[in-house]
């Protein structure tokens, strides 16, 4: 069972999109996940009239490490640490610093 889930909301803690926040949209392979709204780059695309597509600079969202990443704990208004432990035979995830479970 991984730590973050896709759809949790997540505040960064390094780089240049360090204490923004946003929703988790998909997990890749390497230990990488792409987070809404942060981690923008532009990217130059060439035209295609065969699709229709126009040429320009797009801003796209790139991957970003998993360790970066820390679950955002609404109660406290901080980035927080996730434990697990098993309730009526269901493996939980909570917030380590309020005890209290994340998905509840």
């Amino acid at each position: 069972m991984n730590r973050l889930k896709k759809g949790d909301e997540v505040i960064i803690l390094a780089g240049k999109d360090k204490g923004k926040k946003g929703t988790v949209a998909t997990f890749f392979d390497n230990d990488r996940v792409l987070v809404e709204g942060v981690n923008l780059v532009k990217k130059h695309t060439k035209a295609n009239p065969m699709t229709g597509a126009q040429g320009g600079i797009v801003n796209k969202e790139m991957p970003i490490h998993i360790s970066n990443v820390a679950l955002f704990n609404p109660e406290t208004q901080k980035a927080d640490r996730i434990g697990f432990r098993i309730e009526n035979d269901v493996k939980i995830r909570f917030f380590k610093s309020t005890n209290k479970a994340v998905d509840a």
